[in-house]
Order: C-alpha cells, then structure tokens, then sequence
C-alpha cells in the first residue's frame, strides 16, 4: 500500500483530459482525503470516465470557466487551505494564481496559460505571446506577496516540471563520477555552479514516444498521446530556448526579449515547424520539434552562474520532441492546411498496442554526452494504472502529485518553480510511475555522421555544442 499523506482541505481539478484522468487515481492512492472533498470542473463531458469516482464522493460540473464567471466558481470549491490543480487549456493561470494567493489557496499547473486568444492574436507583440513573457508577468505579480505566501507551483508537469529534477540528477550523476562523496547543492548558486565546473553547455528534452495504434491516423485528424489542444497550442507560439553564454552567435531569426533576465531567445517561426537533432539511449539518434517549454526558461535562468550582475556562464536548453508518428503526421498535415486545426481530434487511450514514451535530459558538455529520464512502456503504464492510460499521460501525472504533497508538506513557500523543489524527492514520489529511469552514457554529437553525403559549410566543427549544429535547415 502506497504511503498516503494527510490532507485536511479539499481539491479543485480544473479540467479532466489526459491528466487529469491519471492524476484522479493517484490521488486516491496517495492522498489521504475522502474523495467528498474533491471537486472537478470542465468543459468537456467526462460523466462516464469518471463515473466511479463520482459514485465515491467527488463532485463533477461540467461548465466552462471564463473571465466572467472562474471567481464564483473558484469560490464555490476551493478557499483558505485547499488546493486548486488547474491542468486545464485557457484558463488564465495568472488570474487563477492571483485569486488563489488572495483566498489563502495553494495553486499548481501543468503549464502558464492564458486565457483564449491570446496566443494567436495579430496585435499582441510576438515576444509577449511566449513563455517567457508569461513567466515574466508571474515572477513580477508574486513580488507584491507577503512573506510566507501559500505555495503555488508553476509549470510542474513531465516538461516543464519533473524535467528539471532529472537535470538535477543527471548534474550529479556527471559530478559524482569526479568526486563520489560530492554532497548536493542546497542553493540555486550552488547548482549553476556545479554545472559550470562540469561544463555543462547544452540541455535538451529528449524526448521520442513510439506509442503506435490499430487505429491508424485519418484525413483531417490531429492524434497524439496528450492534450492535443494543448500540444497545438504550444507549437503555435514562437519556438524559444534559453540561451548560453557558449553560443558565438545569434541565430539570423533570433530575437532578444526587452524585459526580465534575458536568458532565452525566440525564432520568427513557430516549434512545430522548427527541427532540432537530438539523440535518446534506446532509439537512438532523432529529429524532433523545437516547441516551446518552460523549462527552457526556467533552467537556463536557475543554472545561470552571475559575476555581479553580469552573466558568465548559462547553458543553452531546449525541446527536442518527436512525439507519436501519428502525432508527426499530423503536425505536418496542420502545416499544410496553413495552420488550421483538424475537424477532428483523438487521445490515443486503449487502441495503443506498443511503444514507449522516452522521456529525459539530454546533458552535454566537456563530459560527452548523459541522459537521465524515464523509459515507460505501455505494458507497464496499463500495469500500474489500467488499460485507460498511455505512458505520457502517467510521465505528466505523477509530477502533478509529487507537487500537491510538497506544497501540503510546505505550504508558506509562495511562488515556486520546478526547481525550487528538491529532486530526490519529487522523483521518488514519481518513480513508481517512470518505469525504468536511467542514466546513461553516449558518445553522440550533432556531427556525428555529418558531411559525408553532401557538404555542409554552415556546421561548427571546432564546438560540437553550437546551437547551428543542431538545428536543421
């Protein structure tokens, strides 16, 4: 019996799709609450996934939260003490973080989102329309919160979120191999720093999902493993990366932000159009989109090692994603139709027949190459929770949990990110829904095999880490 841990508030689940379907059941099993106290509202109808747990007490509305109406339905399940999850697409995280904190509520997502239209809107400037504006905007509201504020995590997910604590592990597992009895760093200096003396110049999320069907993709069909509203969202927006002080040059379609720490960039192109190489210990080397992530933010900031004021050393971070060949196909199929999303949607659940979601850090650097993440199958996924659920949606899930228990173990942190936790913890939490989580060694570059075919006079090759090495042109 999984460990449970005490919780006298209640819960509000905003939004019950992929993730919050997993996160249902893991929250019966680890926290210690009558489900009578947990409540759930969202637009979509989901009366009979979630049927069971109804008939056990929790509460379900299906109603749509808007500007007008989310304080009266916040107010009607959640106040002083209790918990708000929203693991919605389009309810303002800032607006709900803001009631929160004013309620005396803890808060967690998955993702900073706005509210709808904001993404796609002509007349918002390109650089306010990207994670890091929209972190920007959090980080200066949470300025104006008294000391011992309730806890409120950002962006803690699979990625961004349990991302940045494989870092954090891959980080010692790089140093350790030095100095076995290296003690870990306790403060976010002593982290930058560790990563500066391992030469840590490049972070990427590697991530490769072989989830395959018996249902095959359609004409005019968007399929992925994930939200796919959310997921279309996302590669919408500019493609963005933090971006380290290693790089000689700016990429030609580049363009710095005005405000904040200046650590990340944003291309005049959006991810899901934009390539990166990248490589993953089981299938090896791959081609996966540079969509836009909070981690590339939040790391590159939170490794970024200051002289004063002025940054010396900051890694470059970033998304490679390849996700399920159904879900490339249909990205290049919304390519095709001038970014117009499908008539038709379907999350990939029981029809999934094999694959894994490959999910890790992709370190490199002075020491070669380290990957450190999770490699879950779909055999196992269906083993820890039913057949309902695919790999990603368990990798997702279980950050989400890990969150909930430490805010309830921490609850006057205020504004906190993915790494402001402490990464042995939140991965023994998840850990009982990785499957494998390994580190391992490789020997890959972006120029690996490079040139031989056809000559490429744009690559670097006295710094394999240049940023134009992985990009695909």
């Amino acid at each position: 019996m999984a460990k449970k841990t005490k919780f006298n508030g209640r819960i509000l689940m905003i939004g019950y799709g992929s993730v919050g379907h997993c996160t249902m059941p893991m929250i019966d099993r680890h926290i210690d609450m009558p489900l009578s106290r947990v409540a759930v509202v969202e637009m979509d109808d989901h009366s009979e996934e979630i049927a069971p747990y109804v008939a056990r007490g929790v509460t379900y509305e299906i109603k749509e939260i808007t500007r007008r109406n989310f304080k009266k339905v916040l107010a009607k399940y959640a106040g002083r003490g209790d918990l708000v999850l929203n693991l919605s697409v389009s309810v303002s995280s800032h607006e709900v973080l803001e009631w929160c904190q004013q309620h005396g509520a803890f808060y967690l997502d998955t993702c900073i989102e706005p509210w709808p239209g904001y993404y796609d809107n002509p007349k918002i400037p390109a650089h306010q329309r990207s994670n890091y504006h929209l972190r920007y905007q959090a980080k200066e509201m949470a300025k104006k919160w008294p000391k011992g504020s309730p806890s409120a995590i950002l962006t803690m997910g699979a990625n961004p979120g349990i991302i940045s604590h494989f870092v954090k592990a891959g980080i010692m597992e790089i140093a350790r191999g030095k100095n076995p009895k290296l003690r870990k760093p306790t403060t976010r200096e002593g982290w930058a720093r560790l990563a500066y003396d391992i030469g840590l110049k490049v972070i990427h999320v590697a991530e490769r999902d072989t989830q395959i069907a018996n249902v095959p993709k359609r004409m005019d069909e968007f399929v992925n493993t994930w939200s796919i509203h959310g997921f279309v969202s996302e590669g919408l927006q500019p493609a963005e990366l933090g971006w380290g002080t290693h790089e000689k040059r700016l990429p030609l379609d580049a363009n710095e932000h005005p405000v904040g720490p200046k650590c990340a960039i944003y291309l005049n192109q959006p991810g899901c159009v934009t390539q990166v190489r990248s490589w993953t210990p089981i299938n090896g080397e791959m081609i996966g989109f540079l969509i836009t992530h909070g981690e590339a933010i939040t790391l590159s900031d939170y490794l970024t090692v200051f002289d004063g004021e002025r940054p010396i050393y900051r890694p470059t971070v970033h998304y490679a994603y390849h996700p399920c060949d159904d879900a490339v196909l249909s990205v290049r199929e919304l390519q095709m139709h001038g970014f117009k999303m499908q008539k038709k949607v379907r999350l990939m659940g029981e029809e999934i027949v094999h694959g894994m979601d490959e999910l890790g850090a992709l370190l490199m650097g002075d020491f070669g190459a380290l990957w450190y993440g999770s490699q879950l199958t779909i055999e196992e996924a269906r083993e820890i929770l039913g057949p309902r659920f695919n790999a990603t949606s368990l990798q997702i899930a279980s950050p989400v949990l890990a969150g909930a228990i430490w805010m309830i173990e921490h609850p006057k942190e205020g504004l906190l990110e993915p790494e402001d936790l402490d990464h042995d913890f939140v991965i023994d939490v998840c850990r009982p829904y990785l499957g494998k989580v390994v580190a391992a060694r490789g020997n890959w570059t972006p120029l690996k095999g490079r040139g031989v075919l056809f000559p490429e006079p744009q690559l670097d090759w006295t710094d394999p880490w240049q940023f134009g090495n992985f990009r695909v042109t």
